[in-house]
């Protein structure tokens, strides 16, 4: 089986990008990386300050043996901030809470202050997502989190978007909002 039909078996569609989507990324940015085997996904966005994971997958069948823990802290290896998007937890799917309590046994905290709605330009459907990190030097918080989003928001989920699905996102304030006031953090 390929890796992204190992993602189409998780992800509901209107949190993926197509495939076209991420082999483009794959061959023209030297930032975006593809870890997989028969057992898991991990695609990744690493720049020079921070890593945005994309997609994570174990599958069903190999979870519990600590292979989401070892990519986790390969990726903290690298000594930069791990930044991902995680559907907010759910009393109607246990899926959710239990990747929740997975990120915080390894010290990944939620930017409160931050509000995300993904667009999908696949389905049109909107989907509001918790934004999650690990900080690797304490010094992080929901104002620096919020401008490494920005950064990632441009570069990986709006990149080449109209010659991939002939439609455009958001512009990245308009999807991403700093709600500590309940103001964008630019107004």
């Amino acid at each position: 089986m390929n890796w992204y039909e190992m993602l189409k078996e998780y992800f509901p569609e209107e949190e993926l990008k197509t495939k076209q989507h991420l082999d483009t990324l794959l061959a023209e940015k030297d930032y975006y990386y593809l870890d997989c085997s028969e057992q898991h996904v991990l695609l990744y966005a690493e720049f020079p300050s921070f890593i945005f994971v994309d997609y994570m997958y174990v599958r069903g069948s190999k979870r519990h043996r600590g292979i989401g823990k070892q990519l986790i802290h390969k990726l903290k290896k690298k000594g930069k901030t791990i930044i991902l998007e995680a559907e907010p937890q759910d009393p109607n799917d246990s899926d959710t809470s239990k990747r929740l309590r997975f990120y915080s046994r390894e010290a990944f905290n939620k930017a409160d202050c931050i509000q995300y709605t993904k667009h999908s330009l696949i389905t049109g459907e909107k989907v509001n997502l918790d934004i999650l990190y690990w900080d690797s030097s304490g010094e992080e918080n929901d104002v620096s989190i919020y401008m490494k989003m920005i950064q990632m928001y441009e570069e990986v989920h709006t990149f080449k978007e109209f010659e991939l699905y002939n439609d455009y996102h958001p512009k990245a304030h308009d999807a991403i909002h700093f709600a500590k006031t309940g103001q964008d953090l630019l107004s």
